[in-house]
């Protein structure tokens, strides 16, 4: 017991019977048993306690690194699916399509080419002297009058 021999032992307890006497060794040998004991119950409630709390601390790495993989498995499902980015270009294609409200013509379908104005003077009638205008040809043959 605690690196001591039978000797050692003998020699405690003849010098405890010389100063406590016979009457008060028994108690006296009860109490430190009981401090012993208290000892050992203190240092065997810390002991759980430090195992607990490293229990606890496995836990929270554990739960910790389970979010660093979410978080990565999050960031690259984003990049994958370029959500992101698809939302930018549907920004930026919008802005090119709308100026003001009005989309531009660069993005609208081209029109049809416009035909050439075309200006006709009405023919002046000999004999009535009474302007008339020519029928259906007029807008395809300029006017002799010119």
């Amino acid at each position: 017991m605690f690196g001591m021999g039978f000797a050692e032992i003998l020699i405690i307890g003849v010098i405890a019977i010389l100063f406590l006497g016979p009457d008060k060794l028994p108690e006296t040998m009860v109490q430190i048993a009981k401090f012993f004991k208290s000892v050992k119950t203190t240092v065997a409630s810390a002991k759980s306690s430090i195992e607990e709390e490293l229990h606890i601390q496995e836990i929270k790495e554990e739960a910790n690194s389970y979010k660093r993989q979410l978080t990565e498995a999050s960031n690259e499902l984003k990049r994958v699916s370029g959500v992101e980015d698809l939302k930018d270009e549907m920004r930026d294609i919008k802005k090119d399509v709308y100026v003001d409200g009005a989309a531009t013509t660069e993005t609208s379908a081209p029109s049809a080419p416009k035909k050439p104005e075309v200006v006709t003077f009405a023919k002046k009638s000999k004999k009535l002297d009474i302007e008339t205008p020519e029928e259906d040809d007029s807008d395809t043959k300029p006017s002799e009058n010119v």
